[in-house]
Parts: C-alpha cells; structure tokens; sequence
C-alpha cells in the first residue's frame, strides 16, 4: 500500500469512527440527561463495561494482534489464507462460548473485581442483573472484530469501520423507545447490547463473504498453525490482561467516591473522539500493511508508512490534546449539564477531561508503535512493557486517591501512557533503519505545535469574549459552535500558513480512496 493509499485507509477507517464517536455522544448525553451520576447509570456502565474489557482482552486487544500479521502473509503468499481465517473463527468461537457461560455463573465476583465499592448498596444487583443480559455481546463483538481483521488484510475497510455505528443507532433507538413506551430505562438500554452485537457480527460476516471470506460454525481444529497462533496470542492476551488491571484499578479507585464511575465514563467519552479517530484508524491499516511489507523484505515501504502514521496522528492529535485542556469546561457543561446532572458534576468531569488530553497523544503514539512489533509477531516485549506500566499506573492511583480522590485515577492513566509510550520508542531503536525518522515528519513536527500554539491563544480569547454565553440556556449550544469553528479554523490556517500540512495531499487522499 503506498503511502498516499495508507493516507486514504486512515481517512476511510477515521470518518466511520467519527460517525461512531458522535452518536457514541448522543447516547453518554441522553444517558446523563434521564440517570444523571446516580445507581442506575453506574450499574449499567459497570455491566456494558465487563463484555468489552474482555473483548479487547480476547479481540483487538491481544487475538487480533496475532492473527492479522499471520493472516496479511498468508494473503501475500497466498497459502490458503481462508482455511487460516476458518480455523481461527473457530477456534475464537469455541473458548468465547464457554467462557460466556462461565460468566453467568461467576457475574457477582465479576462485578465485584470491577467495582468493590458497590457491595452493600443498590448498585450491586442492578449491576449483576444487567451483566448477566449484556455480556454475550462479547461472542458477538469478537467474531465480528476477527471478521474485521480479515477485511482490513484485504483492503476493505468501510464495512469494519461502519459496524460500531450500528452499536449506537441501536442503544440510542432503545432509550427512545423507553421514552415512548415509558419502559425501564436500564433495562431497554441494557437488552439493546446484545442485540447491536448481533447486527455488528451480520454486517461483517456479510461483507467477508463478498469478499471471498464466508466463514461457518464448526468443530475447531488444532492445526500446527493454530497451535503458532496461540503462541504468539498468549503474550499479547497477557499484555491486554495489563491493560484491563489498569482499568480495573481507575473503576476500583472511582467506586468508593460517589459519582465518580460516571465522570470517569464521560471525560473518556470526549477523549475517546479523537482517539478513536486517529488511534483506530491508524491501527487498522498500520498493522496489516506493515505485516505485508515484512513478507516481502519491503524495509523502504515500512518505513514510509510509518513515518506518514506519525505524521497523521500528529497533525490530528495534538490539537485535540490541547483543546482538551484548554476549553474542557464549556464542552462538557454544553454537552452534559441538563436534567440530573448538574453544575457539580459538570466541573468535576471537565477537571477528568483535561487530565485525560494531557494524555491523548500518548495513547495515539501506542497506536502507532504497537504494530511494529506484532508485525513481527513479537508480543512479549510488549507485554515487558506493559507490566511496568501496570506498576505505575496501581501506585499513582491507589496511593494518588487519598490526596487527589478519584482524580487519581485519571493521572494514572495519562502518566503511564506516557510511560509506556517511551518504553516502545526505546525498544524501537534496536529495529534499525526500518524506525528511522525522514526529514518530512521532522520539519512538519515542530511546525505543528506551533499551529497548536496559534489554536490555544484563540481558544482562550474566543471563551473570554464568549463569557456567560457558553453556559446560558438557548445560547450555549451556538456560543459552543463558534468556540469550536474558531478552533478548527485557526489551527488548520496556521498549519496550513506554517507548512505544517499540505491539504492538496489529504483531498488526493480522499478522492482515490472513493475511487478505489
């Protein structure tokens, strides 16, 4: 894939996500609207949020790793790729079935290792009756995310990058009808992720079998292959087993404060927007393309396609990242201070927000360092990394709390970004020229921070001109809009005026990636 198709892939897989970010927003707003920062809504995050821990755990995060470098070589050499995807499908299938099953019986424990804070209160068995209903989605998701990698190795990306739409046109379109019907809120919202996780899994399915990848249920078999695969897997699930304790520290941390869960949840929610975007993006199309050029001993190619993932998560990243910190106040009051939640949990989900942007770029830049060691089907050092991370992230929030509250917890997960960022760059370096930074990200670097530079001084001056507009009712919503646009305009004029970006090349990108 040359680098101007890599570009195409990343705009492709990142205008689906954003599509998904926004209707992720209209769903986290409605939800604060009618349960606010109360029992209800905490035992609902705490319940969808067991499936997708584990689906990262099984999927994205760590099964999907190994699987698309193998599957993207075996496609290049054409060594019966689909038997590959087949057995793999199985073999996914099989362990996610009896683990589901498990789950119903041990959701108590489940709930409890999630958030101990809720033994004793009303949030307990809310929280164990909506995990029984939402975690067969993680069957769902993850085949779907398996189906998804063998879209991305092919170049076909608009089904998998579509699907997580699905997911919130589904929950939005629940809570509707529980407003209609004059249904239980939580219980429309909860049944409605099953049923998303259904409809993701029959998009993708539909579409790999277009594409030649008509995957069926059967008995799994232990090939040799499958064998390799669970050797590279292990490390990796192990890795995102790190992963997941440093989120169950923050949900364990955030539990024993009241509230806390939901601002936790939403201040994710708008870093999540740019992560998404950028992150996702890149790591769908990084991961494959580079396993194809390692096949074919293309060392040049890899190396372009890594310096223009920088370059992209750069441009985007870092401006997202500072209007985060700046301006994280009026975006959150605008969006989720109506109904149950007030100003007080407004300005205490800001403070999380900004906390998080501090760290957005760190989690952009895994994204991009991560596939240079899977592609080699190199996990374990990864997974090295990842326990040091862990370390740090448990000691600033569990030792952070009794200074900074649940506070702590946000640290925590910004600073060991950063750590973890560092120890892959680090371990980069042994990979020679194939990590080598070219004169084009160097020169475009340094200029985008100064267009982010720009972009903060206008924030600030817009929100002091804007005043009590950004928090009144009936203006807020336009007064949020200009705060925005001005944002918007004065980052891509400077970076446009300082040679940060050439937007000539972004609309070839956009124009041969329809046409493709």
């Amino acid at each position: 894939m040359k680098p101007i198709r890599l570009m195409a892939g990343f705009l492709t897989v990142g205008v689906w996500t954003l599509m998904s970010r926004i209707l992720g927003f209209v769903r986290d707003i409605v939800i604060a609207a009618k349960l606010g920062d109360g029992p209800v809504a905490e035992a609902f995050l705490i319940a969808f949020s067991l499936p997708n821990m584990f689906r990262r755990f099984f999927a994205e995060g760590a099964f999907n790793m190994a699987f698309v470098p193998m599957f993207s070589k075996k496609l290049e050499r054409d060594e019966d790729p689909k038997g590959f995807a087949q057995d793999a499908f199985n073999g996914l299938a099989s362990v996610l079935i009896l683990f589901s099953l498990l789950a119903q019986a041990v959701m108590p424990w489940l709930v409890l290792a999630m958030a101990s804070g809720f033994a004793g209160d009303e949030r307990f068995g809310m929280a164990v009756h909506f995990g029984r209903i939402a975690f067969p989605y993680i069957l769902f998701i993850s085949l779907a995310a398996l189906l998804s990698g063998v879209l991305n190795a092919t170049g076909r990306f608009v089904a998998a990058a579509a699907a997580p739409v699905l997911l919130n046109v589904i929950l939005v379109t629940s809570m509707l009808l529980a407003e209609a019907t004059g249904g239980d809120f939580g219980t429309f919202l909860v049944w409605a992720v099953p049923v998303a996780g259904v409809a993701q899994l029959g998009l993708v399915w539909w579409s790999a079998a277009r594409a030649g990848f008509r995957l069926t249920l059967s008995r799994p078999r232990l090939t040799p292959d499958m064998k390799r695969l669970a050797r590279i897997a292990a490390p990796a699930m192990l890795a995102g087993g790190v992963v997941q304790v440093n989120l169950l520290v923050g949900r364990q941390v955030a539990s024993y404060f009241d509230g806390a869960i939901q601002y936790l949840n939403l201040a994710d929610r708008l870093y999540q927007l740019p992560l998404g975007v950028v992150a996702i993006a890149i790591g769908v199309v990084l991961l494959p393309d580079l396993s194809r050029r390692l096949a074919a001993d293309d060392t040049v190619g890899g190396r372009a396609a890594l310096n223009r993932a920088t370059e992209f998560a750069l441009l985007l990243t870092l401006p997202a990242a500072v209007a985060l910190v700046v301006i994280a106040e009026p975006i959150v009051s605008v969006l989720y201070q109506r109904g149950a939640f007030g100003a007080e949990a407004a300005a205490r989900t800001a403070l999380v927000t900004a906390i998080y942007g501090l760290g957005l770029p760190a989690f952009v830049l895994q994204k991009v360092f991560q596939p240079l060691y899977f592609a080699r089907h190199d996990t374990r050092t990864p997974f090295n990394y990842a326990l040091v991370a862990m370390v740090l992230n448990a000691v600033i929030a569990i030792g952070g709390s009794y200074f900074f509250g649940f506070y702590a917890a946000a640290w925590a997960t910004t600073l060991a970004a950063w750590a973890m960022v560092l120890l892959l760059w680090r371990g980069s370096r042994r990979m020679g020229e194939a990590v080598m930074l070219d004169d084009r990200l160097k020169r475009r670097s340094w200029r985008v921070l100064v267009a982010c530079g720009v972009m903060a001084a206008c924030l600030l001056a817009t929100e002091w001109a804007l005043g009590d507009a950004l928090y009144q009712s009936g203006v807020r919503y336009a007064a949020l809009l200009v705060l925005v646009g001005v944002g918007i305009v004065s980052y891509f004029g400077a970076a446009q005026l300082v040679g940060a970006t050439q937007l000539t090349e972004i609309r070839r990108a956009m124009r041969r990636n329809h046409s493709a």
